[in-house]
């Protein structure tokens, strides 16, 4: 005795999927920048430096004198050797008075009259610190003024575009079930 035999065979339902990506682009533009600034105003003023230098005193010790100066100093010799010639006079008078006295003034007078007092000068190495120096420094003053920059900036909208995707689901396989009998 046979007994029959049931064969059940299920198939199982698949799904399929259509699946389409999203799309999406992002674009943005630089902005758009304006930068303007003038440019830094600089003034400078200057007084120049001074230096003089004065050697006045260093020539008259090297015998190099001015006309002005050299007059005044033949006036004063002039007036000394006057004075001086007015004492001598003075002086041998007064012995030729006394002539009575033991003695010979003549002889004496003339003796001196001889005698050359003239000193000649090689000359003169000018005396320390004669020349007088003095100096100003210059000064400088310098003023800026600075100009602030203009900035000008425009933000550009980014251009987004998107598109959105898409799924479709399908039955790639029906599910169904067979049963088969035999004997």
């Amino acid at each position: 005795m046979r007994i029959p035999k049931i064969n059940i065979e299920p198939k199982s339902g698949l799904i399929g999927l259509n699946i389409q990506q999203s799309d999406q682009v992002i674009k943005q533009r630089p902005a758009d920048m304006l930068i303007q600034q003038q440019p830094a105003e600089l003034h400078i003023h200057r007084q120049p430096s001074r230096l003089t230098i004065d050697q006045t005193l260093a020539h008259e010790n090297l015998d190099l004198k001015s006309y002005r100066r050299r007059t005044q100093d033949n006036a004063m010799l002039g007036v000394q050797g006057v004075s001086n010639y007015i004492q001598k006079t003075v002086r041998e008078g007064i012995e030729l008075m006394k002539i009575e006295n033991a003695g010979d003034p003549i002889v004496a007078q003339a003796k001196r009259a001889l005698i050359d007092e003239t000193t000649f000068n090689t000359g003169n190495t000018p005396s320390q610190f004669s020349v007088k120096i003095n100096y100003t420094p210059a000064k400088v003053t310098i003023d800026s003024e600075n100009h602030e920059p203009v900035l000008e900036v425009k933000m550009n909208v980014p251009i987004h575009e998107y598109t959105p995707g898409t799924t479709d689901v399908y039955m790639r396989q029906k599910p169904s079930l067979q049963i088969d009998f035999t004997k």
